[in-house]
């Protein structure tokens, strides 16, 4: 398991992408492309506009309360453990499974919020990462080289635990 110490957690508060003020501002950027979402918020949002993410990871909350906008479970669904403030062996794992299998969705018993960085290295190049930003916003991830490089980066600020 990997953990993220409380003194770098302040890092990760920036968005790793490009914040719209809205999900409506993002939908013609995306068509065309492999998506991907991280939060049950985005991921409803998505499913609202007929849009399936290719993989959605949930956990059935938003800013740590109960989602009163549970996204619809699609295709092959993945239950794992992932902690607050942790990248569980088992998320990641089944991370790269559920890409394997799209459309699926992983429910997350835990936090899903640093699922974006595992997903941003095993996605393909060219796919969009959506997730949200607690009362700002949505950020939108292209998948390219300097995403995967900066997402190598970031898990050298977390320690094996």
């Amino acid at each position: 398991m990997l953990v993220l110490p409380e003194e770098h957690r302040l890092l990760f508060k920036d968005p790793f992408g490009k914040l719209y003020p809205s999900l409506e501002k993002i939908l013609p950027l995306i068509k065309g492309r492999i998506v991907f979402a991280v939060g049950d918020v985005v991921t409803h949002n998505l499913q609202k506009a007929g849009v399936t993410p290719a993989l959605a990871i949930v956990d059935g909350h938003t800013m740590r309360s109960p989602c009163s906008s549970m996204p619809v479970a699609k295709g092959t669904v993945f239950h794992v453990k992932n902690p607050a403030g942790t990248l569980s062996d088992e998320l990641i794992q089944v991370l790269n499974e559920a890409l394997r299998h799209s459309p699926s969705t992983i429910i997350v018993d835990g936090e899903e919020d640093l699922a974006v960085i595992p997903l941003v290295l095993a996605a393909p190049e060219g796919s969009i990462i959506l997730y949200g930003q607690p009362e700002k916003g949505v950020v939108l991830r292209f998948v390219d080289p300097d995403a995967k490089k900066t997402a190598q980066q970031f898990f050298g600020f977390f320690v094996s635990r």
